[in-house]
């Protein structure tokens, strides 16, 4: 099954604004999240095609897993 990755503001770095995983059945958020080596303190907010995301929900083919960092500014 192939799951597009987004990520945005300091996730990016080093990684692009897209990636894709390709893997079998049973991937969760958590998993992606421990391949592409971000803490997860480091996820504010997770998305499951644009809805609110548990990092145990097991991904289906072609959901899209969006992932945001916490957001600061003035």
């Amino acid at each position: 099954m192939k799951i597009e990755v987004r990520l945005f503001a300091t996730l990016r770095k080093g990684r692009g604004k897209k990636v894709y995983i390709e893997e079998d059945e049973g991937l969760t958020p958590k998993d992606i999240i421990d391949q592409l080596k971000i803490d997860e303190k480091d996820v504010s907010i997770l998305l499951v095609n644009g809805r609110d995301g548990k990092l145990d929900t097991v991904l289906k083919d072609g959901d899209i897993v969006s992932l945001f960092p916490p957001v600061g500014g003035g």
